[in-house]
């Protein structure tokens, strides 16, 4: 379990194919006392750590979590958003989140809005009834407010803006139209079966 507070943004160091992919991350925490077995949440998807030392930890990704999230993140030099799971007595700042990706999202355009950026996201349409305005979700691992939701034809967007301490704290300060992103929707509109206009 987790917030979408991010905590650390790591650097994917290498990979190797084996049975399944194996990653080897860079990072600024101290991921050499985590337990071998502990979850970590990199970019919203959460893997298991299978080897670290300093400054570094190795997860595996499956084929089923790499055809489940977005292109361009579990590849050598890509950045990721990371957060360790949340323990009983820890701020819960953001909202609830799972580490279960449950779908991919496109950047459709960005603009500056004051200091912020906002973003318009495409959401795949069995996802679109549970994201509300002012509702919660994860995008890239990042707890964020949605700000507004359209329905067009044949597709549903929603907005939320990028503060300036979020952009510098993830990797969402590279965020640009084409991008694909991993969504989490809110567990709590999944579990009271919340539903926007389809």
């Amino acid at each position: 379990m987790y917030t979408g507070i991010i905590t650390d943004i790591g650097r994917v160091e290498a990979v190797e194919q084996r049975g399944d992919l194996r990653m080897w991350i860079s990072c600024r925490d101290d991921t050499a006392a985590a337990a071998l077995g502990a979850s970590i949440a990199c970019s919203g998807a959460c893997f298991t750590i299978v080897d670290r030392g300093d400054g570094w930890f190795a997860v595996n990704v499956s084929a089923e979590s790499q055809a489940r999230t977005a292109t361009g993140l579990w590849k050598e030099g890509a950045r990721l958003n990371l957060e360790r799971p949340l323990r009983i007595g820890d701020e819960l700042g953001g909202h609830i989140v799972t580490g279960h990706v449950d779908g991919v999202g496109e950047v459709v355009a960005t603009a500056p809005e004051g200091d912020s950026t906002r973003v318009t996201i495409s959401v795949p349409r069995a996802l679109a009834a549970f994201v509300a305005p002012k509702g919660s979700v994860t995008i890239d691992g990042v707890s964020l407010t949605v700000n507004e939701v359209e329905d067009l034809a044949g597709e549903a967007r929603f907005g939320v803006n990028i503060i300036p301490h979020t952009a510098a704290q993830t990797t969402l300060d590279a965020v640009a139209p084409g991008r694909q992103v991993n969504l989490e929707i809110d567990a709590l509109a999944r579990l009271f079966g919340l539903h926007a206009p389809p």
